[in-house]
């Protein structure tokens, strides 16, 4: 075998990590590159002949550094997106060393049993019912996708449709209930799933975003044959929960399954105060969720989760002759994913909730949702701002009054806060018009943080 010099390239990536890590308190947010700079300094002809490993690493950590964006920075506020607890970035390096493909237990023992753990410490963690599947995958998109595909086997197969077999051609039509403020990884996923965004019987939501389980109740009514009800909790503008108990109530009674689109909000089940927001989600069919979010792992590290193991297994499973398939005690994770070879998530998932237990997490949770209500609070006392929804959980969503430019300027302020590089925020749309939008999900933001950034959304707005 050959013996390759390991030390001095992770030395050096070692060194550019820790200093980038290190930086993260004092740098400018937002990266410092133009387009043409970063193809400058990364943009060389195909070489001919090998370099040097080490100086490999040390001239990509030189290339790339200006244009990174500090998303693990506790002021990165745009989207929802987590940082990575020590623990988990450690772990995560470990798994790129190890190198296992995590598809079969044969070839990744390790790593099938530390999802195995940690999808058990998750199910506890969310309070969903013991004994659910789950499939470690990219994240939050995949998740819906897988979720979502073991709700399609399942309601075809109650209408005597067998869909691995036969395809969705001349199969009963299938309707998917959802509110009018689901995430648009709901729709991507139908069209992947060959059902399509016709089959969307949209679900008028409140003011808050929350689908309301009256007019669901009034639409499965109206209506037969296989269904599929997608409820959300954490509104991606507003962070508001849907009424899962009520919508349970009323899918079920239907005979259709419901699908938990969970990706940030599902971890408001870690803590006593913030439950009641997602009561009744553990009598859902399956969820969705992603631990780079409120677990603060490295990406990718999204969690499809169901109640029925085998609709999810018959829907996600394969089996091949080549293949060292798993026997009755062991778990191939391909089984319960939509991939074959893939990178051992679960290490990570694994490191981060050990590191933290359970009192970890629910303080990286609420302590997020505190911070959101301050931001929104020193947002809020200043009258060029109109904030546009309750502060649910760590979601703060604003826009300009008129007297401060209106729509325009609305619009322009996510581009002026990042230039001027305090913290990163975005912009989006709500109810028609242009809002901005800023996600606390950063297990290291502390109240400086917010005061810092607040101030400086405030000194952007001119």
């Amino acid at each position: 075998m050959i013996r390759p010099d390991w030390t001095a390239p992770l030395d050096a990536a070692s060194d550019a990590a820790k200093r980038f890590l290190a930086s993260l308190p004092d740098r400018a947010v937002g990266s410092s590159a133009s387009l043409d700079s970063l193809r400058a300094a990364l943009g060389a002809p195909l070489p001919d002949e090998s370099t040097d490993s080490a100086a490999v690493v040390r001239d990509l950590a030189a290339a790339v550094e200006p244009g990174l964006v500090a998303t693990p920075s506790g002021r990165f506020f745009g989207f929802v997106i987590g940082g990575a607890v020590p623990a988990a970035v450690a772990a995560d390096w470990l798994t790129s060393a190890w190198d296992q493909n995590a598809g079969l237990y044969a070839v990744a023992p390790a790593a099938s049993v530390a999802e195995e753990v940690a999808l058990g410490w998750i199910t506890e963690l969310l309070g969903l019912p013991a004994g659910v599947s789950g499939g470690f995958v990219t994240g939050g998109q995949m998740a819906n996708y897988t979720g979502l595909l073991a709700a399609r086997h399942h309601v075809l197969d109650r209408a005597g449709w067998d869909v691995e077999r036969r395809g969705l051609t001349g199969a009963p039509p299938l309707r998917v209930l959802a509110g009018a403020e689901r995430h648009a990884t709901i729709d991507r996923s139908l069209r992947y799933l060959g059902i399509g965004t016709d089959a969307i019987v949209p679900i008028a939501a409140d003011d808050q975003g929350r689908m309301r389980p009256d007019e669901l109740a009034a639409a499965l009514d109206g209506e037969v044959g296989p269904a599929i009800v997608c409820a959300q909790v954490g509104n991606i503008n507003t962070g508001a929960c849907d009424d899962v108990g009520a919508i349970c109530d009323a899918a079920h009674a239907h005979g259709a399954w419901v699908h938990v689109d969970g990706a940030f909000g599902l971890w408001a089940g870690v803590s006593p105060r913030l439950r009641p927001l997602v009561r009744g989600v553990e009598r859902a069919d399956s969820w969705a969720t992603d631990c780079h979010k409120w677990l603060n792992v490295p990406y990718d590290s999204g969690l499809a989760l169901c109640a029925h193991p085998e609709p999810h297994r018959r829907a996600t499973g394969v089996r091949a002759s080549y293949l060292i398939h798993a026997e009755r005690h062991e778990r191939d994770p391909l089984e319960w994913t939509p991939e074959f070879s893939r990178r051992a998530r679960g290490f990570a998932v694994y490191a981060a909730i050990r590191a933290l237990g359970r009192a970890g997490v629910r303080d990286i949770v609420e302590r997020c949702c505190d911070l959101a209500r301050r931001f929104a609070g020193r947002l809020g006392a200043d009258p060029r701002i109109e904030m546009l929804a309750d502060v649910t959980l760590n979601q703060v969503l604003f826009r300009l009054t008129d007297t401060a430019g209106g729509a325009q300027r609305t619009r322009e302020l996510p581009a002026r806060v990042q230039a001027d590089g305090t913290c990163w925020l975005s912009g989006t749309e709500w109810r028609g018009a242009p809002a901005v939008r800023i996600s606390i999900s950063n297990w290291s933001t502390d109240e400086e943080d917010v005061d810092r950034s607040a101030s400086a959304v405030l000194r952007c707005i001119g």
